[in-house]
């Protein structure tokens, strides 16, 4: 590839061979059926087929089209296992590596947006990338002081690329639905799009990360590299190493696996509680695992690296109440309550009568993570979810389907989500109503609430 494919119509082009690819490898399964090969060693090919496709097309095309593979990826653990399995490590890659843009035009980016003397800002800078996002590729470099630094370079025309991506993938959601069967695609692609702007926004993006990495400073759990310099279309962060998550989620122990988990959750409710910003892109390539100092066996001291704030959402009193509130009534069997509260926040249009205890009914499995202790996040529990809400014939989808969700919750419900499905990607053990109770407004009555948020757990 010699750059980044930007002309509309290149795009496009790119985009529909996906369908027909899929629909052409349907007919190349058929045959292959008739000269006797059985159903199962066929769909296997077929999957494979697809799944090598998927990767080429959205990872060269990176922009929205990668951005979507990325959201995707986090949702895998959710689909029964024949569908899900070929396409895990073509999804995956999408979120450590895509093909790169060639040096002359990092190196053109870096002097227009640096000035020509950009080498005298850095004792080394390594061509090759090092990392590959929707927008952007990330170079390793030492800055002129001497620190290690993350370069990260966004590709020319991304803004175009990322708007012309995402309104032909609109069109093509439906054909995209198989992907991720019983999940509603076109919403998914709207949100990605209501968020290009800010995205592109380096500026931006540097605000949130500074204000991340400030206050977790010194923090035991969490580590957010700081801002080192910013500019149009170029930012500079310190670097940090350690164990990518994706290398837990493939290899992990389950002692590592835990450990992951319980920084991941309580990154996601802590982080908006401590910043009032919501990390908003929790696919597993934003993380890092490092360890405590040299000792590379203590899992327990583990701390979870954090990258990218490209995209956040901002919560200036944290999570919503509504959300703790609902949840602790829900566990608590307030059915009246809980509708009431859903009533009055837009979840439930005040055109639209339902029955509390079937609200309730429909609600308790979801949130039966928040009910334990602890509890196991896995495949096989958020694929019964999946079922149970997709299964057109059963009382949870049709209940499901007269719930609204209100703009202001559309990006926290996406987060959840997405943190969920990593969490069952690791087969993680959480404690995850340690959390909820530490950092979650309205989940603990407030008469019975800290005056502070309690003490991280170990």
């Amino acid at each position: 590839m010699s750059d980044l494919p930007r002309k509309a119509v290149t795009r496009t082009v790119k985009l529909a061979s996906l369908p027909l690819g899929f629909a052409g490898r349907a007919t190349w399964g058929l045959g292959k059926r008739i000269g006797g090969k059985s159903a199962e060693i066929v769909a296997r090919e077929l999957q494979q087929r697809t799944a090598d496709q998927l990767f080429k097309v959205l990872g060269e095309l990176k922009g929205g089209a990668m951005k979507l593979g990325q959201a995707l990826s986090v949702f895998e653990s959710a689909l029964p296992e024949e569908i899900a399995g070929p396409y895990r490590a073509a999804l995956t890659k999408l979120q450590e590596a895509a093909p790169p843009m060639p040096t002359r035009t990092v190196h053109a980016v870096l002097e227009e947006r640096l000035g020509e003397g950009w080498r005298e800002l850095f004792l080394e800078f390594q061509d090759k990338p090092s990392a590959a996002a929707s927008i952007g590729q990330v170079h390793r470099a030492v800055w002129h002081d001497g620190r290690r630094v993350a370069v990260k370079v966004q590709y020319p025309g991304a803004g175009e690329a990322l708007l012309s991506d995402l309104a032909q993938l609109s069109r093509f959601a439906r054909l995209l639905g198989p992907l991720v069967p019983g999940m509603d695609i076109k919403p998914l692609i709207t949100e990605l799009r209501d968020r290009v702007a800010e995205e592109l926004d380096y500026g931006l993006e540097a605000e949130a990360q500074r204000k991340h990495a400030e206050e977790f400073a010194d923090d035991p759990d969490v580590v957010v590299p700081g801002v080192v310099h910013q500019s149009d279309q170029v930012l500079v962060t310190e670097w940090i190493d350690g164990t990518p998550l994706a290398d837990v989620i493939a290899d992990g122990t389950p002692e590592q696996r835990d450990r992951a988990g319980q920084l991941l959750a309580r990154f996601l409710f802590s982080g908006p509680a401590r910043t009032g910003l919501l990390h908003a892109d929790p696919h597993p390539g934003n993380f890092r695992l490092l360890p405590a100092g040299d000792d590379q066996e203590d899992v327990a001291g583990w701390r979870l690296g954090v990258l990218d704030f490209g995209t956040v959402d901002r919560l200036p009193g944290g999570l919503p109440e509504t959300i703790g509130a609902s949840l602790r009534m829900t566990l608590e069997g307030e059915a009246e309550g809980v509708y009431e509260l859903l009533r009055k926040e837009g979840f439930v249009k005040e055109t639209i009568d339902l029955d509390p205890d079937a609200v309730l009914e429909y609600l308790l499995p979801i949130i039966e993570p928040a009910q334990a202790d602890e509890f196991t996040f896995t495949r096989d529990w958020i694929r019964s979810q999946a079922a149970r809400i997709a299964d057109v014939r059963s009382p949870a989808h049709q209940l499901g389907k007269q719930l609204n969700l209100p703009p202001s919750y559309l990006l926290i419900h996406r987060v959840t989500l997405s943190t969920i499905g990593v969490l069952c990607q690791l087969n993680a053990t959480v404690r995850l109503r340690d959390e909820l109770e530490s950092w979650l407004p309205g989940f603990v009555p407030e008469g019975d609430a800290d005056p502070a948020p309690a003490e991280a757990h170990a």
